[in-house]
């Protein structure tokens, strides 16, 4: 069985892609990587291959034929690392608001038994957040109340997308009923995971928000966040979750 893989979804992440995949592969772990590329105009699938052969048989490149949206790019990741058997798979964003530094710690988490959803964690043992303003600060703050509140889901940082799942998780959760994008994806794997009696355990990290490229944030996300944590809430109820 092979280790670990971390899948990293790309759009028009030019400008960050590159010192990604370099520090990613600096790491000392055994860890490959896979970049689902949704078509991005700016050439991020060409800079991918480009760093390819420094890492012969170490990265990945899938391309999709147009922005398909963060849920799917890690579904098809995670449909790829349980058929090439990874025992362990990364999730993790492009730009760099995510540190690679803290995946051995994340990645220790899972070979050691501790859990088997290891979250890199912005909230706990403190606010852990760089270069965000205030408002977006008390946005994700106040989401996590509210998400919280709704799920009962018993972690700080449920918007999280710094995560590490031991396979039996995604072996485990019904991934083709899953619908849901951008964050609202990242609650749902949590909420499932965690109703599948799987252990979650939060790891802190500091959150840098990205300093090159857009983000993508936009009112349709929160608005499908906000609707789907009362969803998951009543198929739970109703036991069709």
């Amino acid at each position: 069985m092979n280790h670990a893989l971390a899948i990293i979804p790309t759009y028009n992440e030019a400008e960050n892609i590159a010192v990604v995949l370099r520090r990613v592969m600096e790491q000392p772990v055994d860890l490959n990587v896979l970049v689902v590329d949704d078509g991005s105009p700016d050439g991020t699938a060409d800079i991918v291959r480009d760093i390819q052969s420094s890492y012969p048989g170490r990265i990945e490149l899938l391309e999709r034929p147009g922005k398909l949206g963060l849920g799917t790019a890690y579904l098809t990741g995670f449909a790829h690392a349980l058929k090439d058997e990874y025992e362990i798979i990364c999730n993790m964003d492009a730009d760099l608001s995510h540190n690679p530094d803290d995946l051995p710690a994340l990645i220790n988490s899972i070979q050691t038994d501790q859990c088997d959803l290891a979250i890199g964690s912005r909230y706990i043992d403190g606010v852990r957040v760089v270069n965000w303003p205030l408002s977006r600060l008390i946005l994700s703050y106040g989401a996590g109340f509210y998400t919280r509140m709704a799920t009962r889901l018993p972690i700080r940082d449920v918007t999280a997308g710094f995560l590490v799942y031991h396979r039996r998780v995604l072996e485990s959760v019904d991934l083709h009923a899953i619908r849901s994008n951008g964050y609202s994806f990242l609650i749902e794997m949590k909420y499932r995971t965690w109703k599948k009696g799987f252990r979650l355990f939060e790891i802190p990290i500091t959150f840098t928000e990205r300093t090159e490229g857009q983000s993508k944030m936009s009112r349709a996300i929160i608005r499908e966040a906000a609707f789907k944590v009362w969803e998951l809430r009543l198929r739970s109820i109703v036991k069709k979750l």
